[in-house]
């Protein structure tokens, strides 16, 4: 959103840089913090497919080009925006699977549950009829 106020000149870039790199860090932790969750909890695939981002925000932080430069920011606006955008997908298909597998994951449990009560019901009809 800053981006695009800034090309469409409705902000100044100063005040886009700032609210763009105060966000930048606090994504970098929360991504590498979900990637060792889903190493941690099994979840290989879900690990896997974190691992090529992590490895380019822990490159791009190493060679401190992970901030916004304001002198910079009008020649680098339309990569900018594309890879945030890119991030964005990214991010929303990571949302989508892992709400899937909790359905998924919910309706076992469910089905479980059923079964042991249908056993638990029949165990307790047997030993009534003794």
């Amino acid at each position: 959103m800053c981006l695009s106020d800034l090309e469409f000149d409705y902000s100044n870039p100063f005040d886009s840089s700032v609210n763009i790199n105060s966000c930048i860090v606090p994504e970098f932790f929360i991504h590498g913090t979900l990637g060792c969750t889903y190493l941690l909890t099994g979840h290989w695939w879900l690990f896997i497919l974190n691992v090529p981002l992590a490895y380019y925000h822990t490159s791009l932080y190493l060679r401190k080009q992970h901030l916004l430069d304001v002198t910079e920011i009008f020649s680098h606006l339309g990569r900018e925006k594309k890879y945030r955008l890119v991030k964005l997908a990214f991010y929303l298909l990571l949302f989508v699977i892992v709400i899937f597998k909790l359905l998924v994951a919910t309706f076992h449990l469910v089905l479980e549950h059923e079964d042991a009560a249908q056993t638990a019901r029949t165990f307790t009809a047997i030993h009534a009829d003794m």
